[in-house]
Formats: structure tokens, C-alpha cells, sequence
């Protein structure tokens, strides 16, 4: 599939104007934008400005609102549950993240736990947010309902994703931000504009049989947790997802299991919901809160530089870190711009004539 070239700063400008037309504050329309577009200069683009038409479509549906009043609704010095009022992830998000930073700030470790939220964009950035404050970051959410746990059909978890940062002092931070499931609902719908079929163990059809049908979701099938399947570890993938999923919205009191709300604005909501929204939970820990942090960084690249002279398998040329592939993706993007499929670029400019921003 032929695609467009875009600079980070096209794609920022326009997701954030967009943002301001629904209704945002200058300040969240800003913060949104930064959000979204960190996807796609760090190669993720399931998450970035190919999401934005669906925000836009939650909003139309009243599903999201543009200006939440979010409010810390139970606290202790190192905890707080947050109140996202059907806000935007990606501004409910990075506010619980920072209050997450200022409590390890003033007791060593902050825990935030949020309900009554939408999809927050990637999850790696809000973890990420803690490693300009020598800060150990965690971030996960819950998601709409795609995943059967393992020997099941039906739909009962989302792709649950996990982020961890943690800071290096030369070396490049370690990130690790994956799904628990074996992929994200993103990499299906990129595939599905390419016509193209999923690999083995990403998906199984209404009968819980392995199949390669991208569009598998939308005949009855269902997503699979990390491993495929139980010979692989599905196991493990699935009791990853509960856990993101316990933390996220039980302990938030967002809705959770298969009554998370559905991103697409098309799905009607779940019945008998038993919370409030899309969960989310961010953990900020002080690395000096357990050793002094110039000595931790150390070790870290110490860790970092022998796992990298780790020797490669044959036919590899060298072993990653996770973040790697991102950071090195962020500067081929920044420096070249960035590639968006024609599908995306064309449900972009959809919003160009409904809401009268211009793309280019």
C-alpha cells in the first residue's frame, strides 16, 4: 500500500487544531497532540494519528469529553484514584502520571490509579515521563474487550498493554512497552487496510480455531493472548492481562472485563457496566528511594552494554534493548519524516472537511 510523507510537526500541528475543535483547552488539545504523534515518531502507528478519527467519532458519540473536570477522588500520601470524567486518555493520562511524580517526589513512590477514562495512546510515553526525574515509570491500562482468555471464544479482556522505563546514565533508557497480547488491535487494522493476512497465534475465528484472517474480530473471532496459545504460554499472556486489567479499573472502579467501553463509537456500550469508563494505573518510583541513583545509572549501563555484547544468534547482527527499535525509529522519522498509509491520509482528510483544518 503507497503512503505520504509527513514531518512530526505536520501531524502535531494538525491533531492538535483538531483537538481544539472539539472543544479542548489550548493546554490539553497541546498535551493530546504530543501524546498521539509520540506513537508515530516512535513507529508505533497503530496508536498515532490513525486513532485520531476514532477520538473524534467518541466525542460526536458524547463518549468523550473535551473539557473533564478530573478530580483526585481518594488519596494518601503515596496513592491516588483519579476521576477522569469521560476526558481524553491522552490528557487524563499524563495528569495522573505527574501526580504519580510529585508524590515519589515527596515520599519515594506514587501510585495512581484512574477510572472513568478513554483510550490513553501509547503507554510507554506516560512511563517515560518519570526518567527525566531519575524516576523509575509504570504505566498500563485496560481496553475494550477483544482477547479470550486461554481454552475460551469469548471476548473478556482488551490488549492490556504494559510500559516500564527505566532510567540509564549513557546509555539510552530501557523501555519496555508491549501488549498482552501476542499483537495489538492496531497491527490488525493496519493489516486489514493492506489486505494482508496476521500471522499464526495472533487471532482465532468464532470456533477458537488459529487463523491468518486479519478481519477475523469482526466475524466472531477473537485476539489471543501473549504465547497464541496454551503450548506457547497463551497462560502467562492471559494472567498478564487479568493483572492489567485488576489494577487498571477493579482497584479504580472503571469498568472492566468484558464490559470495558469499545473504542469504536459504532459498538454500543456493554450492558450492566460495573464501573465508570476506561481504566489506567501509573507507579513513579524514585530510584534514590532504594540506592543512590548516580550508582543505580551506573549498573544500569553496565546491565545495558552486556546485554548488548550478548552474542547474536546466526543470522542476527546484534542483540536489542527494549526501546531500541523505538529510539531508533524516532530519529529516522525526525530526520525524514514520517510514512502514513493512503487509508490513514484519507480518513485524515475526512476530518479536514468536517472540521475545517487543513493537513498540509
Amino acid at each position: 500500500m503507497s503512503q505520504q510523507l509527513f514531518s512530526y510537526d505536520q501531524l502535531y500541528q494538525f491533531s492538535k487544531q483538531v483537538f481544539l475543535k472539539i472543544g479542548c483547552s489550548e493546554a490539553d488539545a497541546d498535551t493530546a497532540a504530543k501524546v498521539l504523534v509520540s506513537a508515530d515518531i516512535r513507529g508505533i502507528d497503530s496508536h498515532g494519528v490513525a486513532r485520531l478519527t476514532g477520538y473524534v467519532r467518541l466525542w460526536e458519540a458524547k463518549r468523550v469529553n473535551a473539557i473533564p473536570n478530573i478530580q483526585i477522588i481518594h488519596e494518601t500520601p503515596s496513592t491516588a484514584t483519579l476521576d477522569g470524567d469521560v476526558g481524553l486518555g491522552l490528557v487524563v493520562a499524563p495528569k495522573a502520571m505527574q501526580i504519580a511524580i510529585d508524590k515519589a517526589k515527596n515520599v519515594g513512590t506514587g501510585w495512581v490509579s484512574v477510572g472513568n477514562s478513554n483510550h490513553f495512546g501509547i503507554a510507554g510515553y506516560h512511563a517515560m515521563m518519570a526518567l527525566d526525574h531519575d524516576m523509575i515509570g509504570i504505566a498500563m491500562t485496560n481496553a475494550s474487550a477483544l482477547v479470550a482468555p486461554t481454552f475460551s471464544i469469548e471476548k473478556m479482556l482488551g490488549t492490556n498493554p504494559i510500559a516500564v522505563a527505566i532510567p540509564a546514565k549513557e546509555q539510552p533508557a530501557f523501555v519496555a512497552d508491549f501488549a498482552t497480547t501476542t499483537a495489538s488491535n492496531g497491527k490488525l487494522e493496519i493489516l486489514q487496510r493492506k489486505n494482508a493476512e496476521a500471522p499464526l497465534g495472533w487471532v482465532q475465528d468464532k470456533d477458537g480455531n488459529a487463523t491468518t484472517n486479519a478481519s477475523a474480530l469482526k466475524q466472531q473471532g477473537a485476539m489471543l493472548p501473549l504465547g497464541g496459545d496454551r503450548d506457547h504460554g497463551s497462560h502467562k499472556g492471559y494472567a498478564l492481562g487479568s493483572i492489567v486489567d485488576i489494577f487498571s479499573a477493579v482497584l479504580s472502579g472503571g469498568s472492566y472485563g468484558p464490559w470495558a467501553p469499545p473504542f469504536p463509537a459504532y459498538i454500543a456500550m456493554p450492558e450492566n457496566m460495573p464501573g465508570k469508563g476506561l481504566g489506567h494505573f501509573f507507579g513513579a518510583m524514585r530510584v534514590d528511594a532504594f540506592r543512590p541513583a548516580e550508582e543505580f545509572k551506573q549498573h544500569m549501563d553496565n546491565w545495558i552494554s552486556r546485554f548488548r555484547d550478548a552474542k547474536p544468534a546466526s543470522g542476527q547482527n546484534k542483540v536489542l534493548i527494549p526501546g531500541d527499535p523505538e529510539r531508533e525509529m524516532e530519529t529516522e522519522r525526525m530526520n525524514n519524516g514520517i510514512p502514513v498509509i493512503d487509508a490513514v491520509v484519507a480518513d485524515l482528510k475526512t476530518l479536514e472537511d468536517k472540521l475545517g483544518v487543513k493537513l498540509l
